[in-house]
Protein backbone atom coordinates (compact mmCIF):
# COMPACT_ATOMS: atom_id res chain seq x y z
CA UNK A 1 0.00 0.00 0.00
CA UNK A 2 2.83 2.41 0.80
CA UNK A 3 4.26 1.81 -2.69
CA UNK A 4 0.94 2.94 -4.18
CA UNK A 5 0.94 6.07 -1.98
CA UNK A 6 4.50 6.85 -3.07
CA UNK A 7 3.53 6.49 -6.74
CA UNK A 8 0.48 8.70 -6.21
CA UNK A 9 2.62 11.40 -4.55
CA UNK A 10 5.18 11.26 -7.39
CA UNK A 11 2.43 11.62 -9.99
CA UNK A 12 0.92 14.60 -8.14
CA UNK A 13 4.31 16.32 -7.99
CA UNK A 14 4.90 15.63 -11.68
CA UNK A 15 1.50 16.88 -12.82
CA UNK A 16 1.07 19.64 -10.27
CA UNK A 17 -1.88 19.43 -7.89
CA UNK A 18 -3.11 22.91 -8.82
CA UNK A 19 -3.86 22.11 -12.47
CA UNK A 20 -7.14 23.24 -13.93
CA UNK A 21 -9.83 20.79 -14.97
CA UNK A 22 -9.19 21.71 -18.62
CA UNK A 23 -5.61 20.43 -18.38
CA UNK A 24 -6.20 17.45 -16.07
CA UNK A 25 -3.83 14.75 -17.36
CA UNK A 26 -5.65 12.04 -15.38
CA UNK A 27 -8.95 12.91 -17.05
CA UNK A 28 -7.30 13.01 -20.47
CA UNK A 29 -5.82 9.55 -19.92
CA UNK A 30 -9.17 8.18 -18.68
CA UNK A 31 -10.97 9.59 -21.73
CA UNK A 32 -8.38 8.13 -24.10
CA UNK A 33 -8.54 4.75 -22.34
CA UNK A 34 -12.34 4.77 -22.75
CA UNK A 35 -12.00 5.60 -26.44
CA UNK A 36 -9.51 2.78 -26.86
CA UNK A 37 -11.91 0.36 -25.16
CA UNK A 38 -14.68 1.47 -27.50
CA UNK A 39 -12.39 1.13 -30.52
CA UNK A 40 -11.66 -2.42 -29.34
CA UNK A 41 -15.42 -3.14 -29.45
CA UNK A 42 -16.24 -2.93 -25.74
CA UNK A 43 -19.86 -2.15 -24.91
CA UNK A 44 -21.28 0.31 -22.37
CA UNK A 45 -18.00 2.14 -21.75
CA UNK A 46 -18.22 4.71 -18.97
CA UNK A 47 -15.81 7.06 -17.22
CA UNK A 48 -16.63 8.13 -13.66
CA UNK A 49 -14.99 11.05 -11.87
CA UNK A 50 -14.52 9.91 -8.25
CA UNK A 51 -12.26 12.73 -7.08
CA UNK A 52 -13.22 13.56 -3.52
CA UNK A 53 -15.07 10.24 -3.15
CA UNK A 54 -12.24 7.73 -3.51
CA UNK A 55 -9.04 8.00 -1.48
CA UNK A 56 -7.12 5.90 -4.02
CA UNK A 57 -8.01 7.11 -7.53
CA UNK A 58 -9.52 10.00 -9.47
CA UNK A 59 -11.21 8.31 -12.42
CA UNK A 60 -12.70 4.88 -13.05
CA UNK A 61 -13.10 3.56 -16.60
CA UNK A 62 -15.42 0.60 -17.13
CA UNK A 63 -16.13 -1.42 -20.26
CA UNK A 64 -17.80 -4.72 -21.11
CA UNK A 65 -16.25 -7.31 -23.39
CA UNK A 66 -17.88 -10.22 -25.17
CA UNK A 67 -15.27 -12.98 -24.71
CA UNK A 68 -12.29 -13.77 -22.52
CA UNK A 69 -9.96 -13.27 -25.50
CA UNK A 70 -11.38 -9.82 -26.23
CA UNK A 71 -11.32 -8.81 -22.55
CA UNK A 72 -7.65 -9.78 -22.22
CA UNK A 73 -6.81 -8.03 -25.49
CA UNK A 74 -8.58 -4.82 -24.50
CA UNK A 75 -6.76 -4.65 -21.17
CA UNK A 76 -3.43 -5.37 -22.91
CA UNK A 77 -4.11 -2.48 -25.31
CA UNK A 78 -4.99 -0.11 -22.46
CA UNK A 79 -1.83 -1.10 -20.55
CA UNK A 80 0.26 -0.69 -23.71
CA UNK A 81 -1.28 2.70 -24.40
CA UNK A 82 -0.54 3.68 -20.81
CA UNK A 83 3.11 2.69 -21.17
CA UNK A 84 3.44 4.65 -24.43
CA UNK A 85 1.80 7.68 -22.78
CA UNK A 86 3.91 7.69 -19.63
CA UNK A 87 1.19 6.06 -17.51
CA UNK A 88 2.80 2.83 -16.35
CA UNK A 89 0.32 0.45 -14.74
CA UNK A 90 0.95 0.16 -11.02
CA UNK A 91 -0.75 -3.23 -10.98
CA UNK A 92 -2.73 -5.41 -13.39
CA UNK A 93 -4.90 -8.20 -12.06
CA UNK A 94 -7.94 -10.31 -12.73
CA UNK A 95 -9.49 -13.71 -12.45
CA UNK A 96 -8.36 -16.75 -14.44
CA UNK A 97 -11.55 -16.86 -16.50
CA UNK A 98 -11.09 -13.21 -17.57
CA UNK A 99 -14.53 -12.17 -16.34
CA UNK A 100 -13.05 -9.10 -14.64
CA UNK A 101 -9.64 -7.61 -15.40
CA UNK A 102 -8.26 -4.44 -13.83
CA UNK A 103 -5.37 -2.11 -14.60
CA UNK A 104 -4.47 0.37 -11.87
CA UNK A 105 -2.70 3.48 -13.16
CA UNK A 106 -2.89 5.18 -9.71
CA UNK A 107 -5.04 8.16 -10.76
CA UNK A 108 -7.06 6.07 -13.21
CA UNK A 109 -8.34 2.52 -12.72
CA UNK A 110 -9.56 0.66 -15.83
CA UNK A 111 -11.96 -2.29 -15.49
CA UNK A 112 -12.97 -4.65 -18.29
CA UNK A 113 -15.80 -7.02 -17.43
CA UNK A 114 -17.72 -9.89 -18.90
CA UNK A 115 -21.39 -8.80 -18.97
CA UNK A 116 -22.60 -10.97 -16.06
CA UNK A 117 -19.65 -10.08 -13.83
CA UNK A 118 -20.24 -6.40 -14.52
CA UNK A 119 -23.89 -6.72 -13.53
CA UNK A 120 -22.93 -8.64 -10.39
CA UNK A 121 -20.32 -6.16 -9.11
CA UNK A 122 -22.22 -3.08 -10.39
CA UNK A 123 -19.43 -0.54 -9.96
CA UNK A 124 -21.62 2.20 -11.41
CA UNK A 125 -23.96 1.80 -8.44
CA UNK A 126 -21.05 1.58 -5.99
CA UNK A 127 -19.67 4.87 -7.33
CA UNK A 128 -23.11 6.35 -8.03
CA UNK A 129 -22.16 9.66 -6.43
CA UNK A 130 -19.34 10.06 -8.95
CA UNK A 131 -19.77 12.35 -11.92
CA UNK A 132 -20.04 10.81 -15.40
CA UNK A 133 -17.38 12.09 -17.78
CA UNK A 134 -18.15 12.66 -21.46
CA UNK A 135 -15.58 10.71 -23.45
CA UNK A 136 -17.08 9.96 -26.85
CA UNK A 137 -15.61 11.64 -29.88
CA UNK A 138 -17.91 14.26 -31.43
CA UNK A 139 -18.11 12.29 -34.68
CA UNK A 140 -18.68 8.93 -32.99
CA UNK A 141 -21.84 7.05 -33.90
CA UNK A 142 -23.72 4.99 -31.30
CA UNK A 143 -23.10 1.24 -31.52
CA UNK A 144 -26.74 0.36 -30.87
CA UNK A 145 -27.45 -0.73 -34.44
CA UNK A 146 -30.35 -2.92 -33.35
CA UNK A 147 -31.84 0.01 -31.43
CA UNK A 148 -32.20 -2.09 -28.28
CA UNK A 149 -31.46 0.73 -25.86
CA UNK A 150 -33.75 3.63 -24.91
Amino acid sequence: MSERIDQRAKRKRATGKGHSKASDPSKAFAVNAARLMRDDKCDDVVVIDVRGLSPVTDYIVIGTGTSDRQIRSVLDHVVGFGSESGWEAFRVSGDDAATWLVADFVHVVAHVFEVNARAHYDLEMLWGEGKPVAWERPDQKPRDRARLKG
